[in-house]
């Protein structure tokens, strides 16, 4: 086999040259611009988590201003219409003393009256407004202590218990005055209809979900019974909360289950 002249093996090793210098060529321009691509994507990323983080801190400031006003209202509330609400109290109460008219006394006790329901939802309003009290140990605390003074003046008695709660567990304002409200509602609807001599307050967590339940050894709910305002607004604030209102009831008693995922 004759050999190739120098010249063609010439031309070959030059065309191989060329041509190992193009593949490397296009290889570094792809990992150039591979490199690129990805500089620019954490570029990119990086923008984003800084535009995340303003908007993050922007919220965060939104909030505390929200809490500072709320601080504020709650201590002029405090300061303003309780100190206005105790003067008119103290001052019915002098007045009944120096009237013996009987029926102007009763005019004057149920002055008292209302000064002290007014007084009771002041104290709602500013445990609503306090951020401080945004957590499920507050919550339960504060419906079983109402709950207690709301029955003071009953023959029934009231039961409470709770599992698996962690005191500490966050809640937001809304979903806390709404779950007060629903417990409010429910008791109210308990002493008025149910002709109980018992109601049991109790709290659950588990796997996140929240539980309260509001049960009552009374007459029950006839079966033909169409539900109230009261039933249906418990129901739409639960719903609006992603949450939901069941009752049962029996010959023995009726029971009111609130659930929500935390």
């Amino acid at each position: 086999m004759k050999q190739l002249p120098d010249t063609i093996k010439l031309t070959y090793l030059i065309a191989a040259v060329l041509l190992v210098t193009f593949v490397v060529f296009i290889v570094m321009m792809v990992i150039v611009y591979n490199k690129r691509q990805v500089f620019f994507i954490q570029q990119q990323r990086l923008r984003e988590v800084e535009h995340q983080n303003e908007m993050l801190q922007k919220e965060l400031e939104k909030q505390r201003s929200i809490e500072k006003e709320r601080e504020r209202i709650s201590h002029d509330m405090h300061d303003d219409l309780g100190a206005g609400i105790s003067a008119i109290k103290l001052q019915a109460e002098f007045l009944k003393q120096r009237v013996d008219d009987q029926e102007l006394q009763d005019d004057i006790d149920e002055l008292l009256k209302t000064s002290e329901e007014m007084n009771i939802s002041m104290r709602e309003m500013l445990w609503s407004l306090n951020s401080e009290n945004d957590t499920l140990g507050n919550f339960i605390e504060y419906a079983i202590r109402y709950t207690e003074h709301f029955l003071k003046k009953t023959t029934i008695v009231l039961h409470s218990d709770s599992e698996n709660i962690g005191t500490r567990t966050q809640i937001s304002t809304e979903l806390r005055r709404n779950l007060f409200l629903c417990l409010k509602e429910a008791v109210n609807n308990a002493y008025k209809h149910s002709q109980a001599d018992t109601i049991t307050l109790s709290f659950s967590l588990q796997a996140a979900i929240f539980t309260m339940i509001i049960s009552d050894n009374g007459c029950g709910i006839p079966k033909n019974h169409h539900e109230g305002n009261g039933i249906r607004n418990m129901k739409r604030r639960m719903s609006e909360l992603t949450g939901e209102c069941m009752m049962t009831t029996e010959s023995h008693g009726t029971r009111l289950i609130f659930r929500i995922k935390l």
